[in-house]
Parts: C-alpha cells; sequence; structure tokens
C-alpha cells in the first residue's frame, strides 16, 4: 500500500533537475505541479531560477506542462508567462489530468516525469498513472489552508516509508545513485 505513495527519486528542488538528466532517463516531457513546486504559492511570479530552468527545458526541446488542482485563472496567468502548457482543475490524484497532460504531449508514459510537492496528490497521482516522479521540498514551508490537511498525513506517510527504507532521503540529482530503491 505505502509503495503508491514512494517517488521515484526525492530531488531538494526542481531547478536542481537539468535536461541532461532527463535525457539520460529518456525523459522527454515534464509534467509540474504549479503551487510551492514552481512558485511559491502565494507568489504567482515566477523568480530568475525558474525563468532559466523554463529556458533551460526549452533549448532542450523538453515541453513543460503545469499540472495543477487549482483553478483555471491562476494557472493560465502562470502558464502564460512561462509559455507553458497546462492543465487547471486536474483532480489529483485522479489520473483525468494525467491522461489529459499526456494526451497532449504523444509521448509513451515511460518518456514523461512528474514533479510535485505532495504526496497526497503529486506522488500518488503520478504511480496510478504508471508515470515516473520525483518529489520535491515545498519552496515554502507555509501553505494554503487545504494543503495543511494533505501535509498532516503527508508527515505520517513519510515517515512510515522512511522507517521501512533509509534509502528515502534528499538528493540534489536523479542520476540512477540517486533513485529511491522499490
Amino acid at each position: 500500500m505505502l509503495n503508491l505513495f514512494k517517488p521515484t527519486w526525492m530531488v531538494e528542488a526542481i531547478y536542481q533537475i537539468t535536461p541532461e538528466q532527463l535525457k539520460e532517463h529518456r525523459i522527454k516531457a515534464v509534467l509540474t505541479d504549479l503551487d510551492n513546486t514552481l512558485i511559491a504559492w502565494n507568489n504567482p511570479n515566477g523568480t530568475e531560477e525558474l525563468i532559466a530552468w523554463i529556458s533551460a527545458m526549452k533549448v532542450a526541446d523538453i515541453p513543460i506542462v503545469i499540472l495543477s488542482n487549482n483553478n483555471d485563472e491562476r494557472v493560465k496567468r502562470v502558464a502564460d508567462v512561462l509559455g507553458v502548457r497546462y492543465v487547471a482543475r486536474a483532480l489529483k490524484p485522479l489520473s483525468k489530468g494525467f491522461n489529459e497532460a499526456t494526451r497532449g504531449l504523444e509521448l509513451p508514459k515511460e518518456e514523461i516525469l512528474m514533479v510535485g510537492d505532495q504526496i497526497m496528490t503529486d506522488i500518488w497521482g503520478a504511480n496510478i498513472a504508471g508515470i515516473r516522479n520525483v518529489l520535491v521540498k515545498p519552496i515554502l514551508n507555509s501553505d494554503a489552508w487545504n494543503t495543511k490537511i494533505n501535509r498532516f498525513f503527508e508527515l505520517h506517510i513519510m515517515n512510515s516509508m522512511i522507517k521501512r527504507d533509509p534509502n528515502m532521503r534528499w538528493r540534489t540529482s536523479i542520476h540512477d545513485k540517486d533513485r529511491v530503491k522499490d
């Protein structure tokens, strides 16, 4: 049961994932959560670091798709600034949003990566959809009220997984040596 919540990799920040690492794993597209993964949930404007990361992915011809449970207006505003596709009201962890995002990419799921800061939406949903994934640390230590409920349960799930698998720890890349083992 806990394996449904287990990330493929645990990386401190999305900005540490490089096009070279993605190509090493034959990953050709990235789905990413929005709030506290790409941007701080309370700041819809991207940082210079985010702009540079998106630019590096575009240069490497790796499409980015924002996959968010947030409303269309909020997600669209950020996606338009970044020049990326998006799926709002994705209903993660359900497969609806994952299927919508992957359909537009026209790639097999083995060539897609999901990045997010929440086990109960991003990681669980990606695992259900059969997509490799990366758990990142939230950009901010504070959350919107509705996310605080998930964080309570995630803390217990994470502690149980770490107890069973000491290999579950934060890394700085998605190289094979940094993979969380099954």
